[in-house]
């Protein structure tokens, strides 16, 4: 199979010094199958890791996807070990299709999800995310993605004081995961299935293996206070990152922008000022690209190099992203 690379394929495609923001992958025959598609990521995966490396997303636009089944088969292609929902700590609620596939976010459509890296508020993450359309939405659902890396330079320049207590200091989140899976939430997911276990005693034996400390609510939710993690991360190439969920929390999370130390601080306990957030979240617009869906896009997302987040949708056509996840 023949592919051609295009690096102005897309309206408002951002331009760094040595990438574009997203890379766009796309075939150039049209009755390409998925077999084809298949041998040709297996054929080119160095180059695809370096590509993807450098620029920190790859889309691909064309290929012969429709399903969860079809999705599941082209990621798989890549030979990324899995990073299963049930193993994970994230606290979104989500539906499995296939042991690797699963809905991106279960939360009402009228909800917009913040710009973060998948898990980063937990001692566990992924390292690679592929997002599927299968439907896109009538109007917006465009997923939001950013380059963590150009963020952290630019903070540098703003304000290298507050650059270097992220970089020094850490952070610690704290969560809430309710006694049931609550779909009305961004952060719905039960204590249960958020830890993988079925008492009380198994979620403090595993929360004191993690790091974490808790509390135990009158309401049958659990608040659990992460151990110190990275708000920067230097990549073996030396690049550093700012790999934190501040801005989903600071602009998602319930009753944070009132109080941002009720679920973020610096790993020492001392509050990030509001000001220092608010730039944060400012500087972050300067690089980020909405991938706006066409049905059967695939949206390879490096982890480590890019946040992601959703914008709220509209329309009566429902909007279907499903995402694989890779260790």
């Amino acid at each position: 199979m023949t592919t051609t690379i295009l690096f102005e394929s897309v309206e408002k495609q951002l331009k760094f010094d040595d990438s574009v923001f997203p890379l766009v992958v796309t075939p150039t025959n049209s009755s390409t199958s998925l077999s084809e598609a298949i041998d040709w990521v297996k054929e080119h995966l160095v180059e695809l890791e370096t590509q993807l490396e450098n620029a920190g997303a790859i889309l691909f636009r064309g290929f012969p996807l429709h399903d969860a089944e079809t999705f599941d088969a082209f990621s798989e292609a890549f030979g990324y070990p899995s990073f299963t929902y049930q193993e994970s700590l994230s606290n979104a609620v989500r539906i499995n299709f296939t042991e690797r596939v699963f809905t991106a976010n279960e939360a009402p459509k009228d909800v917009e999800i913040y710009l973060h890296h998948e898990m980063a508020q937990t001692p566990i993450s992924p390292d690679k995310l592929f997002f599927f359309c299968k439907t896109s939405a009538d109007q917006g659902g465009a997923t939001p993605i950013c380059r963590s890396d150009q963020l952290y330079s630019a903070l540098k320049l703003a304000d290298a004081s507050l650059a270097k207590d992220f970089l020094d200091k850490g952070l610690k989140y704290t969560t809430h995961m309710p006694a049931q899976d609550n779909h009305e939430s961004g952060q719905g997911r039960s204590w249960k299935s958020t830890l993988s276990v079925d008492s009380v005693e198994q979620a403090e034996s595993k929360l004191g293996e993690l790091g974490y400390t808790w509390k135990w609510m009158p309401d049958g939710s659990l608040k659990a206070i992460t151990p110190v993690l990275p708000a920067v991360r230097t990549l073996k190439n030396g690049v550093q990152v700012f790999y934190n969920q501040l801005v989903a929390a600071y602009l998602g999370w319930k009753g944070v922008k009132e109080n941002p130390a009720s679920a973020i601080t610096y790993g020492d306990g001392t509050h990030i000022p509001v000001s220092g957030l608010e730039l944060v979240v400012d500087l972050s617009k300067e690089f980020t690209f909405d991938v706006e869906w066409q049905d059967g896009d695939v949206a390879l997302i490096d982890n480590k190099m890019a946040m992601h987040g959703r914008r709220p949708f509209t329309g009566d056509r429902k909007r279907q992203v499903l995402v694989a996840l890779a260790a």
